[in-house]
């Protein structure tokens, strides 16, 4: 089963914080719209970059796509 990471971006003194805080509204985005994935989270990169993501199988990754607005994304290898 081929999964895409999307992925935001945020820069700026308060990046980990939006970062942390972006990752609630996408787990309740994948309740809310039953996405058959439960796979997100947040990395801080340095004091003034951090990344929220969430993975998707590739076949409903459009739609996500499309509703969320990802900044961008990559194949996810476990």
């Amino acid at each position: 089963m081929d999964k895409v990471k999307l992925i935001w971006d945020f820069r700026g003194h308060d990046a980990a914080k939006i970062a942390e805080h972006h990752e609630i509204h996408l787990k309740e985005f994948i309740q809310m719209k039953n996405i058959s994935l439960n796979i997100t989270g947040y990395t801080i990169l340095s004091e003034v970059y951090a990344i929220a993501y969430m993975v998707v199988k590739k076949n409903e990754m459009i739609p996500v796509r499309d509703a969320l607005k990802p900044h961008r994304g990559e194949i996810y290898i476990e």
